[in-house]
């Protein structure tokens, strides 16, 4: 189909929420000084879009795709009523949210609440404490957050400067996911078979698939700019199931921010982020207008042994023109593509993540933790699981397929742990003998790293006194091929303090960490086919989820929990749930 001269419903869509997001900041400069409370509604309700001519029912907040901007100050209460309209059970996350004293607002369904059924509502209370930057809220319950996901924007206190030039506007870029079938069927088929599940139809931009994909020309995100202007470039991974690199052609970014830290500044041409990961970047247009439009170009990094959908997502950026018949001289103007690294690029993906550094400075401090109590060694990776009797699975030789954390396949109770934890009721839920390193050592990066693939089953949890400093190695394995794991925890931000190739070595390894300036994040992407060590405090009381952001692997197993105990002092405990606290 060739594109229309006129904006599609999404494009408009598409422009006004940047645009919306864009008119914020002024109503934010003029508020109060001190610190307020943000009211939202989040309407959980079904909307017909169409992407790919193909449309179908899609679950949203209030109707729009992706989902509206919660935008605040650092310091501020955030109040986010949710209502659920539609027959599944929802759960919201506000990831990267440290959610100091407020472990029920967290969000994830089965650890820290019961999703919140048909037709009840949860109001998410939580104070933004310590953070500044881009985040982002997703659906934390089966496959949802394929179109429940949106921008969390933290902009400075009030007469706090950002640590690098002020930009002219800033605008929310979203990679998500398209597929043409629905989401639920496709993870519910994939875990009855045992197989891998179908890949999706397309990678998107703000909800917009790309010029290069049928049928999408229409449905493309264009993102206009003036020359000689800086702008901020709010990069959220949303995707479901890929790394993507991403870069703009003949354009060069700065990055400032990862995960709503601040990082000593470097160029690049190309970025890549893991599904969880937020990348603040600064672009600087040319000077002078180019007389070209330019390719924003996302497409997947990937290097494990499964079906993927090895497309390319693409915006346009395109100079206003000095007359004002830019619509009209674009189309004429040739459109420059970039040149992205080949989909298993895993020395661009290493040297790339080395390259961030916390600014470590008297303003933006890294207290890394210099002492550690308690060392954790967990290998995460793929595994089977026998197929029931009278079945024919669609696995590895006939198995299903799970995925691990120390062999063990995370089980979902069917109540909150947290509401378990706090109220002593934990029979029956949750253990608390979480192996703190492998049962079974063995070759985890070999070629032949084991001849038993089958993995283990259970609810185990680690228990962490109050404030302990804490070291975890997250150890890729081989089993059923390697590849990159994009970890995240919840509640917590942590310091990488080094990673490398093939098995981690405890008597060598250690000696090159970096204690002074590790990039602080709250997701990992742990190198295929090896290492990545993270240390942090444990000062946030409650219960918190560590899994892989991949959506297969989680629904596969690679997930555990923590449990932190409550400290002495009152600010150092968890204060009850509230009264709207769902019910399983």
């Amino acid at each position: 189909m060739g594109a229309s001269l006129f904006p599609s419903a999404a494009f408009v869509g598409t422009f006004l929420f940047a645009m919306n997001f864009l008119c914020i900041i002024p109503e934010l400069a003029i508020a109060k000084q001190e610190p307020i409370t943000r009211h939202y509604k989040f309407d959980i309700r079904l909307q017909n879009v169409t992407r790919l001519c193909h449309t179908k029912s899609i679950v949203t907040v209030n109707g729009k795709f992706p989902g509206p901007a919660i935008i605040a100050r650092e310091g501020d209460r955030v109040v986010v009523e949710v209502v659920n309209h539609v027959k599944n059970n929802v759960s919201i996350h506000w990831h990267g949210i440290r959610q100091i004293q407020s472990g029920w607002a967290d969000g994830p369904a089965y650890i820290t609440q019961c999703p919140i059924q048909t037709g009840q509502t949860y109001v998410y209370n939580f104070t933004i404490v310590g953070q500044r930057g881009t985040l982002f809220w997703h659906a934390h319950i089966s496959w949802l957050r394929a179109t429940l996901y949106g921008p969390i924007i933290i902009l400075p206190k009030h007469n706090v400067s950002y640590p690098f030039p002020k930009p002219f506007r800033e605008i929310p870029m979203l990679f998500g996911e398209w597929w043409n079938t629905d989401t639920e069927t496709v993870i519910t088929q994939a875990l009855q078979t045992g197989a891998g599940p179908n890949v999706s139809d397309a990678f998107t931009i703000n909800g917009l698939p790309g010029p290069l994909y049928n049928c999408s020309a229409k449905d493309t995100f264009k993102l206009e700019v003036k020359p000689g202007k800086t702008y901020l470039l709010r990069l959220i991974n949303a995707d479901m199931n890929d790394d993507l690199f991403f870069s703009i052609a003949n354009h060069t970014l700065t990055i400032v921010e990862a995960d709503a830290v601040y990082v000593k500044p470097f160029k690049t041409n190309i970025l890549l982020i893991t599904p969880g990961q937020t990348t603040n970047v600064l672009l600087k247009t040319k000077y002078h207008h180019p007389n070209a439009t330019f390719l924003m170009a996302a497409r997947p990094y990937f290097t494990g042994l499964g079906a993927l959908d090895n497309s390319t997502t693409a915006g346009i950026l395109e100079y206003e023109h000095p007359s004002n018949s830019s619509s009209t001289k674009s189309k004429s103007l040739p459109l420059l593509k970039p040149t992205l690294p080949a989909i298993n690029d895993t020395t661009f993906a290493a040297n790339f993540s080395n390259k961030f550094h916390s600014l470590a400075n008297a303003e933006f401090p890294a207290r890394v933790p210099q002492t550690v109590q308690k060392h954790f060694f967990f290998t995460v990776g793929l595994g089977s699981s026998p197929c029931p009797k009278n079945q024919t699975c669609q696995g590895p030789n006939g198995t299903k397929f799970a995925a691990t954390i120390n062999n063990i396949s995370f089980t979902l109770p069917t109540t909150a742990l947290l509401q378990a934890y706090f109220f002593g009721k934990s029979n029956g839920v949750y253990t608390t003998n979480f192996p703190s390193s492998p049962l079974f050592p063995f070759n985890y990066t070999g070629s032949n790293p084991l001849n038993n693939t089958m993995v283990s089953n259970g609810t185990k949890l680690v228990v962490l006194p109050f404030n302990t400093s804490v070291e975890v190695v997250l150890q890729d394995t081989s089993i059923l091929g390697a590849e990159s794991h994009p970890l995240h925890l919840h509640g917590y931000n942590f310091f990488v303090v080094g990673q490398g190739f093939g098995n981690f070595d405890p008597n060598k390894d250690p000696a090159n960490f970096n204690l002074v300036d590790p990039v602080e994040r709250n997701t990992v992407g742990v190198p295929s086919g090896g290492w990545v060590a993270i240390r942090f405090h444990a000062d946030n009381p409650g219960v918190w989820f560590m899994h892989c952001h991949f959506e297969v692997h989680l629904s596969w197993g690679l997930k555990m929990a923590w449990i932190v105990l409550d400290g002495k002092l009152p600010n150092q405990k968890l204060p009850p749930p509230p009264s709207d606290f769902p019910k399983c």
